[in-house]
């Protein structure tokens, strides 16, 4: 199932509509749907779609010369296999026509062959790039593509015309895979699964977010329930101690020292480089209060499991897993997730109204444009959303409430007061208010609300994928 992407798939038609050389470079996370965006863009265009794995550098070039032979011929031709690589690549300068030739893991290649982009760098300069060829190169290891491909350093560094992270899908997109889940329901399945097509595609909507989670994650033989495994052995080597690291980040432990201390996989040092590798992953996130003005040099840093579905199973599944493997299912369910379950929303929710937030500013509806957007905390004190424009001297702040009862004016009074203290680290800017209710508001502050011009966002509203000021 194809959802969305309608700018990806814009930005490649665009490429595509050159009729000249391209260059486009694909990476992201595994699962975040890098192959079907391709795929839908290659449908009913000529193209040459390879994926490469990790059998040895001799059968990769083979493979890849059967995918150019069929090209322009209609049988298959076994024995026919390319001299080298450079040959492989500067045979696609003849294909006939506007050829489309996708690349799909390469970074398999290049762990088979080191010389691959050197080798790719030599034709395209002498060749491809007076061709007509479109040659996309999409891979999944995001810091082997950055430093091969897109490094000022790489090979290929000014040859690419066009690069995209492909990110997760966007929280209105869930609504496309859950259309009979309540508002509510789909911020639920979205704390759970986050924004990867893969994993929301596995859940039935027939069948209840409860029930889904029982099926595919909790039960041992669920498609989920050895996915970070997966994902954790093909990306770093001693998955363990990684495993160490999130489960301490998953437990409430944020902070360098806490982590190091909780893992215990060695010093600071050490689990600051396994870190690193995670942060380059696109896994964990570093966050600082947004008024820190050296954000790289702040002693105030807190790590953050980024992936939605790695925060939820390492929160509840492998600490878990003993019990899971014996069949106690519902009893883990019962008895260690639905206690907890509201607060685990909670901090997605968090996240959800940034993202909101975000698309306000996108479509010109926040009454200054941003340039960072964010949380601050103190000692004693934190504000859930933080929108700040130093060139215009605003900012807005906001409050969000997973709660049943509907939000009230305390609530309102609570966040003006946090905002002053915030003030006090930054110059006096123009404040705006933002309350975020997962249940609503109550009367007397929709009053106040409409009279002094705070924006009030409820569960739907977080679901529109173009929203307003209201």
């Amino acid at each position: 199932m194809f959802i969305n992407r309608v700018q990806e798939l814009g930005r490649l038609h665009e490429r595509y509509a050159s009729n000249r050389a391209e260059l486009f470079v694909l990476y992201g996370r595994r699962r975040v749907g890098k192959t079907e965006l391709l795929r839908e863009f290659c449908h009913e265009k000529a193209h040459l779609f390879f994926v490469a794995t990790l059998s040895s550098d001799s059968d990769q070039l083979a493979a890849f010369s059967q995918q150019v032979w069929l090209y322009s011929h209609e049988e298959v031709s076994d024995a026919f296999t390319f001299p080298s690589w450079e040959a492989a690549f500067k045979a696609l300068a003849d294909l006939p026509g506007r050829p489309i030739v996708v690349i799909d893991e390469i970074t398999y290649l290049i762990a088979g062959n080191k010389a691959i982009p050197s080798i790719l760098q030599k034709v395209w300069d002498a060749q491809l790039s007076r061709s007509k060829v479109m040659l996309v190169l999409c891979g999944s290891y995001i810091g082997l593509i950055e430093r091969e491909l897109l490094d000022y350093r790489a090979a290929l560094y000014g040859r690419r015309s066009g690069s995209e992270l492909l990110l997760p899908l966007e929280l209105p997109a869930i609504s496309a895979f859950f259309p009979t889940y309540s508002p509510h329901e789909q911020i639920e399945s979205w704390a759970v699964l986050g924004g990867m097509p893969y994993y929301l595609s596995l859940f039935d909507n027939a069948q209840d977010l409860h029930t889904n989670i029982r099926t595919h994650i909790l039960n041992s033989k669920g498609t989920l329930f050895d996915e970070p495994l997966l994902l954790l052995v093909e990306e770093v080597r001693e998955p363990r101690n990684y495993f160490s690291v999130l489960r301490a980040i998953a437990a409430g432990h944020t902070r360098m020292n806490e982590i190091s201390q909780a893992a215990g996989i060695g010093a600071r040092e050490v689990t600051g480089r396994y870190l690193d590798v995670l942060r380059e992953l696109r896994i964990v996130r570093r966050l600082v209060p947004i008024t820190e003005r050296q954000p790289e040099k702040s002693r105030k840093g807190v790590y953050q499991i980024d992936d939605a579905f790695l925060r939820f199973w390492f929160r509840y599944v492998h600490p878990n897993r003993g019990s899971l493997e014996l069949g106690l299912v519902d009893a883990v369910m019962n008895g260690r997730i639905l206690p907890t379950f509201d607060a685990f929303v909670g901090r997605a929710f968090e996240e959800a109204a940034q993202e909101h937030i975000t698309r306000l500013a996108r479509g010109g509806h926040l009454p200054f444009i941003p340039e960072r957007i964010g949380r601050w905390w103190s000692s004693d004190e934190e504000i859930d959303i933080v929108a700040i424009s130093d060139t215009d001297r605003a900012m807005l702040v906001g409050e969000c409430k997973w709660t049943v009862r509907p939000v009230g004016v305390n609530i309102l009074v609570d966040l003006q007061r946090k905002a002053q203290a915030m003030q006090q680290e930054v110059d006096q800017y123009q404040v705006t208010f933002a309350l975020f209710a997962r249940n609503g508001f109550s009367p007397e502050l929709k009053t106040i609300a409409a009279e002094q011009g705070i924006l009030l966002v409820e569960t739907p509203d977080l679901l529109r994928e173009m929203p307003i000021w209201q």
